[in-house]
C-alpha cells in the first residue's frame, strides 16, 4: 500500500485552503515534421503507450476517513486519454500574451481527484505555425526534479517516435477498510519502534541533530521578513510572464564572478524586484527581501525519481544595492555559506507531522519568513521531441501559496535558461515589470567586469 509520504502530504493540504498545488511545464513545439501541423491523435497514442512506464500517473489519490491513516495511491481502473490529453485554441495573434492567457484559463480548472491528477493540453494557433503543450500535474505526485524525470518518459531524443509500448499492468484491487486500518496500525507501531531505536542509539541521534542544527538555526535566526506589497493574501487568479535566457551565458557570468548559475538567477530576481517596487513607488534603499528556495535532496537514479524530497533555503536579496555586480557578489557569498549546512527534507522532523503541517498552513496568509519564491530545476541538456515535434522551448510553471504573491521558476533546457514568472492577478498584475527588470539585470551582468557576453534575450 502506497501512502503519501509526509512531504507529499504537505503538498495536499494547500488545496483545502484554496491554493491549488499544481505544477507544470509549458513547452513550445515546432509542429508536425511531415504534415505541417501537430497531431493530437499521435500525442494521445504516445501518451497511451508510455503511461505504463509511469505508475503514479495511472493512479488516483484516495483520502480515507478518520482512523484509517493518511491518503494513499491506488491504481485507476481506466484512464480516459480523450479527457487527459486535450486541445485548446490560442486566440490570434498567437503570441506569448495570448498563450499565457490560455494557460491561466486551464490552470483555473481544478484537477479532478476521482481520476489521475494530471492533464496534457495541446495549444494550437501559435504564431509561426508553432504548437504549445501545457502539462500539469499535482505536486503530490512529484517535486520539480522528479517531475522532469517522470515526464521524460513521454519525450524522444529525435523526431522518430520510439517503439516503447510496455504491457499495461493489471490494476491492484482497492484496499478495504479493514486493510487500511491494519496498515495504519502497522505504521503507528513502526513509528514507535523507530522512536525507541533512536533513544537506544542516543549518540548517533545527537550527532544527527548537531549536523542539522546549523540549517535550523539559520532559519530560526532570520527574524521577520520585511513588509512589502509583495505579501498579501493571494486570490484565485494568476498572471504570467516569460524571460528567455541563455544557459552558457549564465554560466559564463557565474564563472566570471565566482558564483553559481543559481546565484545569477537570484541576482536577476533581485534586479526584477528592485524595478518592480520602484515602479510601485515603494522605497528600496537598504531593503533586503527574502526568497524561499527549495533544495533538492533526491539521490535516487533518474528512473526512480518520484514524490517530494526537498529541503529549503532562505536567500537574502539585497535590493538596496544598485550595482548588479555587487548584488551578485553578496548573494554568492551568502549562499556559499548557507550551502555548507546540512538540510532536512521538509524542514525537519517536526514539520512532517500532519497536525503541524496544517497549523502552518493556517498561518500562511500571515507568514513573515519569506517575501518571494524561486525554484531552479535542471532540465534535459539536449533537444527533445514530443509526438514527432521538436520541443523549441520549455518553461516551468510553479504555484503560489499563502501571502506570497510572486514566484519564479527556472528550467535549463538544451542551452536555454527558461524562466516563467507567476504573480497573483490582483496583488501582482505587473509581473511584466518584474520580468523586464530581471532581463535588465542579466544584461548588466553580461556586460560587467570588462567582459561583453552579449545581451540577454528577454
Amino acid at each position: 500500500m502506497e501512502r503519501l509520504s509526509p512531504l507529499d502530504l504537505g503538498m495536499l493540504w494547500p488545496d483545502d485552503f484554496g491554493w491549488p498545488e499544481d505544477i507544470g511545464v509549458l513547452a513550445v513545439l515546432d509542429g508536425n515534421r511531415t504534415a505541417g501541423h501537430f497531431s493530437l491523435d499521435l500525442a494521445r497514442e504516445v501518451v497511451a503507450k508510455r503511461l505504463p512506464l509511469v505508475r503514479r500517473m495511472r493512479q488516483v489519490l484516495r483520502v480515507p476517513r478518520t482512523g484509517l491513516g493518511p491518503p494513499y495511491w491506488t491504481d485507476a481502473s481506466t484512464v480516459d486519454f480523450d479527457d487527459h490529453v486535450r486541445a485548446a485554441e490560442v486566440p490570434a495573434p498567437g503570441d506569448d500574451e495570448q498563450l499565457l492567457g490560455v494557460v491561466e484559463r486551464i490552470r483555473r480548472r481544478r484537477l479532478d481527484r476521482s481520476r489521475p491528477l494530471w492533464e496534457m493540453w495541446v495549444l494550437t494557433g501559435l504564431a509561426g505555425g508553432r504548437t504549445g503543450l501545457f502539462v500539469r500535474l499535482h505536486h503530490t505526485i512529484a517535486d520539480g526534479v522528479a517531475a522532469v524525470a517522470l515526464l521524460g518518459a513521454f519525450f524522444d531524443p529525435g523526431p522518430d517516435v520510439r517503439a516503447l509500448a510496455p504491457p499495461w499492468p493489471e490494476a491492484e484491487p482497492e484496499p478495504t477498510a479493514p486493510q487500511l486500518l491494519a496498515d495504519n496500525a502497522r505504521r503507528r507501531w513502526r513509528e514507535v519502534r523507530r522512536g525507541v531505536s533512536a533513544l537506544t542509539r542516543l549518540p548517533e541521534s545527537v550527532a544527527a541533530l548537531r549536523q542539522a542544527w546549523p540549517a535550523f538555526r539559520e532559519f530560526a535566526a532570520e527574524g521577520r521578513a520585511p513588509r512589502s506589497s509583495l505579501n498579501t493574501p493571494i486570490g484565485p487568479g494568476r498572471r504570467f510572464a516569460l524571460v528567455r535566457g541563455d544557459l552558457p551565458l549564465a554560466k559564463r557570468i557565474a564563472a566570471a564572478h565566482g558564483a553559481k548559475v543559481n546565484d545569477v538567477l537570484m541576482a536577476a530576481m533581485s534586479g526584477g524586484l528592485r524595478e518592480l517596487l520602484r515602479a510601485r513607488g515603494e522605497p528600496v534603499d537598504a531593503l533586503v527581501l527574502r526568497a524561499y528556495v527549495p533544495v533538492s535532496l533526491h539521490q535516487e537514479p533518474p528512473d526512480r525519481l518520484r514524490g517530494n524530497f526537498d529541503g529549503m533555503m532562505l536567500v537574502p536579496l539585497p535590493l538596496g544595492v544598485a550595482d548588479p555586480v555587487r548584488r551578485l557578489a553578496m548573494i554568492a557569498a551568502e549562499t556559499t555559506e548557507r550551502k555548507k549546512h546540512q538540510r532536512s527534507a521538509g524542514g525537519g522532523a517536526l514539520f512532517r507531522v500532519s497536525a503541524v503541517q496544517r497549523a502552518v498552513m493556517r498561518r500562511m496568509r500571515r507568514q513573515r519568513w519569506a517575501n518571494v519564491y524561486a525554484a531552479n530545476v535542471p532540465g534535459p541538456p539536449e533537444p527533445l521531441h514530443f509526438a514527432g515535434a521538436c520541443v523549441l522551448e520549455m518553461f516551468p510553471i510553479v504555484p503560489l501559496i499563502g501571502n506570497v504573491t510572486l514566484g519564479l521558476g527556472a528550467l535549463s533546457y538544451a542551452g536555454q535558461l527558461a524562466i516563467a514568472v507567476v504573480g497573483d492577478a490582483d496583488a501582482c498584475p505587473d509581473v511584466e515589470v518584474f520580468a523586464r527588470g530581471a532581463g535588465h539585470a542579466l544584461d548588466a551582468l553580461a556586460a560587467s567586469g570588462g567582459r561583453d557576453f552579449g545581451p540577454a534575450d528577454r
